[in-house]
């Protein structure tokens, strides 16, 4: 990978994770705000179930930030880019699919195979 295609990709991977934690803050400080005093049975069960979605939906972006951190720690160490499971360069296309891609194509491909137990 040239310095014009890391840069990219350390801007890229910012820029999530910037937009992730702005996010994260928001939603914390929507979460914590005042509760609302619901007198019907049903409005306080759809609030309770929001609030549930959106716990949900900050977990599975405190794995992205997490992701993000160690793709950034792998460009840092000069092995982004690189299949962790075969050593070979990762398509720059999948990489813009997915910036904190870990593996190849075919490496990722197999992987799901044995885990759903495709054939």
């Amino acid at each position: 990978m040239d310095d014009a295609q890391i840069e990219f990709f350390r801007n890229l991977l910012n820029e999530r994770l910037r937009a992730l934690i702005e996010n994260a803050g928001e939603t914390l400080g929507q979460l914590t705000g005042e509760r609302e005093n619901l007198p019907d049975p049903v409005d306080i069960a759809t609030n309770e179930s929001n609030r549930e979605f959106t716990l949900r939906l900050q977990e599975r972006d405190r794995h992205l930030v997490n992701k993000i951190r160690s793709a950034l720690k792998r460009l840092d160490e000069g092995e982004y880019g690189v299949c962790i499971a075969c050593g070979d360069d990762i398509n720059p296309k999948r990489l813009m699919a997915r910036p904190v891609a870990t593996h190849c194509i075919d490496c990722k491909t197999a992987a799901e195979h044995v885990q759903y137990g495709v054939r």
